[in-house]
């Protein structure tokens, strides 16, 4: 990259953003905070749980995010009958009765694991491996995935019958849970008229891997200063009931706190945040944009805080005040 110091690389970054929303937009209406923290996962080298009905274009947009980031794409539809060697790949005999690799769809810059809570845990943790050590094992041996990699898992929140909810240990492994709403009347009619016409829109390429994989080591870089980092440990620390730093709220309401890794996403993401702004160091309200986002998938409401209609949101609203 051409950039004299990490300040201008900083600002060639939002730029770069700048343009990558402009070309998303062109398919994609709406649905901007979604799109922000997809692209900060991406960046900050985490993966991102969607949840959201369907029709709300989420494949559509992993999609139109693979294209404009010039990055090799791949889906999995994640079905009840789908085996582990489905995602990772197999071993076959060849015609010299050799035994060969043949690779998954896993291998692949950005993984859209469609509705990854339809298939047994045997097979959800099939990702696991991947996603942590960016790497799978089959036969013995261990292959190293591409870089970047990215996996965006979907969700459909309204059919729970035939469904495997995923473990906290594989909840985990997800930087982000973003939730997607309905567009607005305006948002669907502009949709509607896009799409029921012979329109053709072509996506530009706006970043390559190596570009990719140049911001994410600037992400690292960014400053950050010891109070934001008290301030991200103890927003944590306060999800965890019974211990010494838990808020009443914690106490009442949670059965069960977010771990490290949550701390390390608030820091990092908030990062992002702030140099997709412009900014060169984050502050308290970068940390705060992000921080439903990192800690919905974290904190386990107990009986009384479901009882009493008491959100994930509200707390984590309480717990930043």
């Amino acid at each position: 990259m051409d950039y004299k110091s990490d300040v201008e690389a900083l600002d060639g970054f939002a730029e770069k953003y700048k343009t990558l929303n402009e070309e998303i937009s062109k398919i994609i209406v709406g649905q901007d905070d979604v799109i922000k923290n997809v692209l900060i996962s991406i960046f900050s080298r985490g993966h991102c749980l969607l949840i959201g009905v369907p029709g709300l274009a989420k494949t559509l947009l992993v999609n139109t995010i693979g294209k404009t980031l010039g990055l090799q794409y791949s889906r999995i539809q994640f079905t009840p009958d789908l085996m582990p060697s489905d995602i990772i790949g197999t071993e076959i005999l060849d015609e010299t009765r050799n035994f060969k690799f043949v690779k998954g769809p896993v291998f692949a810059n950005i993984i859209l694991a469609d509705e990854i809570n339809r298939t047994p845990p045997k097979t959800q943790s099939a990702l696991l491996e991947a996603m942590q050590e960016k790497s799978v094992t089959a036969a013995g041996k261990t292959y190293i995935l591409d870089d970047p990699f990215f996996v965006l898992a979907t969700q459909n929140p309204i059919e729970q019958e035939g469904t495997y909810p995923l473990p906290e240990a594989q909840l985990d492994r997800f930087m982000f849970n973003v939730i997607l709403d309905y567009p607005s009347f305006e948002q669907e009619l502009t949709v509607v008229k896009n799409t029921t016409a012979d329109i053709e829109t072509k996506l530009n390429v706006v970043l390559e891997a190596k570009e990719i994989l140049f911001f994410q080591n600037l992400i690292r870089k960014v400053p950050v200063t010891d109070n934001l980092m008290e301030y991200a440990v103890e927003l944590v620390s306060k999800t965890r009931p019974g211990t010494q730093k838990a808020h009443k709220w914690a106490n009442e309401y949670i059965n069960w706190g977010a771990g490290p890794r949550a701390s390390q996403y608030l820091i990092i993401g908030a990062k992002c945040h702030a140099a997709l702004n412009g900014k060169y160091s984050p502050d308290i309200e970068d940390i705060k944009a992000i921080s439903n986002s990192v800690l919905r998938h974290r904190i386990v409401r107990n009986f009384k805080a479901e009882a009493e209609g008491i959100k994930t949101e509200e707390i984590i609203a309480e717990l930043s005040e």
